[in-house]
């Protein structure tokens, strides 16, 4: 709808027949957004306009200036005029400055009459901003804003965007509904009329009880009687929890309060397990159960690995004197049937030297024997003689540097070396038998 307005009658400048009429008398513009102001004017038939241009904050006898002149205005203004005397004025790129009342000035090829469509149209220029409500709790449905210091007069489109990603929730004209919000619609909240800058982010911290609350506690888990031990307890919550108790299971009464529970010298009669509860303003929440128990284990586990060391060390040295004692023994026996074996021979070749000895007078003789006894590889006939036998036996006697070979039919025989004080006599001998095949 069009107002209509009379121009100041000035003497000598307006006539009673000019008439000024302007689309909007106020209008409320976004920061940074394009606006149009439109006006229609009529004039006396007996003058002819020369000029028509926009003017700003007009002062009654004063010369207004044209916005093409003015410095900040120059590039963003444009005129456009229709055969109707409909006369429009394109912002661009609208400023907070640029607030101020907008009229359409007429000069005309009279010199005394000059008109000024007065009061003009007063431009209004604002900036989105984001409200929430002072306090939102988890499972609420709030309401968020997206105003302005004035009615926009343009039809705007709201885009609303939550950490800088644009949403796709339900919005009515400039209000977004958040549906039973819970701590994960926590964020940055912003809008933005259609392919302009969004406003500012405001933070929307949505509130809730304790949740996740856990007992921690300090150390390795293993406690070893008089140790002390530290619980804490862990809680997501907004705002934080201020309030933490403790309890034992099985006891009525708290047994501590504190985000953190301490006990300084534990033994048996204090285990048990053991759980905290959490509690801010919006509600409380218990975590689970804790066992803490004194460990036998770690008690006498170390005497224990000392025990069982020594009990394997001493089976293991047991082992091997039993292996030692068989082999020592298995090896004497052995011994004892080669000399049973050969007692004979060594007896009759002994014999022969005992005698020699006797005559020459000497005693307590040591004598050293070794005989080995072959066999052919190759089968005999059944008549075939016995196997030759062959025996080396060293005798040392006391007597000088004396040297006696007697050979036999079976044996080779020295004898040197010193004399002996001794009476008795020592046989050693060797024997090497090769069986049969």
């Amino acid at each position: 709808m069009f107002g209509l307005f009379s121009l100041l009658v000035i003497p000598g400048i307006c006539s009673q027949k000019w008439e000024v009429q302007y689309t909007d008398m106020s209008k409320c513009v976004l920061k940074g957004s394009t606006t149009h102001l439109t006006g229609t004017y009529k004039h006396p038939d007996h003058v002819t306009v020369t000029e028509e241009f926009w003017t700003i904050n007009p002062v009654q006898g004063q010369n207004n200036i044209n916005l093409l002149n003015l410095p900040d205005y120059r590039d963003r203004v444009q005129y456009f005029f229709n055969k109707d005397r409909t006369f429009a004025l394109k912002l661009s790129n609208v400023r907070r400055e640029d607030k101020a009342i907008y009229c359409i000035r007429i000069v005309t090829n009279v010199e005394k009459e000059r008109y000024l469509g007065h009061p003009g149209i007063e431009l209004k220029v604002t900036e989105l901003s984001v409200e929430i409500p002072e306090e939102v709790v988890e499972k609420d449905s709030p309401v968020l804003s997206c105003n302005t210091t004035c009615n926009l007069s343009d039809r705007t489109d709201f885009i609303w965007y939550k950490n800088g990603e644009s949403l796709s929730g339900p919005s009515v004209g400039n209000t977004l509904i958040l549906r039973s919000v819970s701590s994960d619609d926590t964020g940055n909240y912003s809008c933005a009329a259609r392919d302009q800058e969004p406003s500012p982010a405001v933070t929307l911290s949505v509130r809730y009880p304790p949740k996740s609350v856990s007992v921690s506690v300090s150390g390795s888990g293993v406690i070893v009687e008089g140790d002390s031990v530290t619980l804490n307890c862990i809680s997501d919550s907004n705002p934080p929890a201020l309030n933490f108790s403790w309890f034992k299971e099985n006891e009525t009464s708290a047994v501590g309060s504190g985000q953190s529970f301490s006990i300084s010298s534990f033994n048996s009669s204090v285990s048990g397990r053991f759980y905290c509860e959490a509690q801010n303003k919006h509600g409380s929440r218990r975590s689970a159960s804790v066992a803490l128990f004194v460990s036998a284990t770690l008690a006498g586990g170390q005497n224990t690995g000392v025990y069982a060391a020594s009990g394997i060390g001493a089976v293991l040295i047991a082992i091997c004197i039993i292996v030692v004692v068989i082999k020592i023994t298995s090896r004497k026996a052995g011994d004892t049937g080669v000399q049973g074996g050969i007692s004979k021979q060594e007896n009759i070749s002994a014999a022969g030297t005992n005698m020699s000895t006797r005559d020459s007078g000497v005693q307590n003789d040591l004598m050293y024997a070794s005989i080995a006894h072959k066999r052919p590889r190759t089968p005999q006939s059944a008549g075939d003689e016995d196997e030759v036998q062959y025996a080396t036996v060293q005798h040392h006697r006391n007597t000088g540097n004396t040297s006696v070979k007697a050979e036999g039919q079976s044996g080779d025989v020295r004898d040197r070396g010193p004399a002996r004080s001794d009476d008795s006599s020592v046989i050693y001998s060797s024997i090497n038998v090769a069986g049969r095949f």
